[in-house]
């Protein structure tokens, strides 16, 4: 048994990878939404059970693990090729590569995030202009993205993997409210979202923004 925790705004992008994660490895799981907004993630079980007390977190069997990159990689050796799906490439370059773009995603671009939250994808578009510093932060996302992706279309690697998750949710940070991108990257993003996996997290029903 598996229990996934998220939040209860369904806006988090890294719940959303290890949501997409546990959908593409095809694993049965409930979900326990907590209230970020009331400190539920800090009350003394779940922040003792998940350490860091943050979301997302999964329990598998007893054994708590929170921190999205930790799960994924978690996931993928747990339930692992060929007889699960796999979330990485197969090559040992190309699994650095993706995990290299993962924790770049996690760790840069703070200007976008802040002028491009979440809530611009699953709730309502920013219509203020990008920032000088958001603006520096959209075009080494877009530089990153046009240089690591094949000028023949498709997914990052082979087939899909989590990394592509990551970097389509950042591309939808500016996709979502009309900020420009190139038209190829805006096809590769638009190609991911439409995967049933992602679209299983968008229609999660989310509570009204006031």
């Amino acid at each position: 048994m598996i229990t996934l925790f998220g939040e209860s705004m369904w806006d988090s992008p890294w719940v959303l990878t290890v949501f997409v994660a546990l959908k593409e490895k095809a694993l049965d799981f409930e979900i326990r939404s907590l209230d970020l907004t009331l400190g539920e993630q800090s009350a003394p079980e779940y922040r003792d059970a998940s350490l860091t007390g943050r979301v997302p977190a999964i329990e598998h069997d007893g054994f708590v693990l929170s921190e999205s990159m930790a799960i994924v990689e978690y996931l993928e050796e747990t339930f692992s090729p060929p007889e699960y799906p796999p979330l990485f490439p197969a090559s040992l370059r190309d699994r650095g590569r993706a995990r290299q773009l993962m924790a770049w995603l996690r760790t840069d671009l703070g200007a976008l995030r802040e002028a491009r939250p979440t809530t611009s994808i699953f709730f309502s578009p920013v219509t203020t202009p990008l920032s000088q510093k958001a603006m520096a932060a959209r075009n080494k996302l877009v530089d990153v993205a046009e240089r690591v992706l094949p000028e023949s279309g498709g997914s990052l690697f082979d087939y899909v993997t989590i990394a592509d998750i990551d970097l389509t949710l950042a591309l939808q940070r500016l996709i979502a409210s009309g900020d420009p991108v190139p038209a190829r990257l805006a096809e590769y993003a638009a190609e991911i979202w439409r995967r049933p996996s992602v679209q299983a997290f968008v229609a999660q029903d989310r509570p009204k923004m006031h």
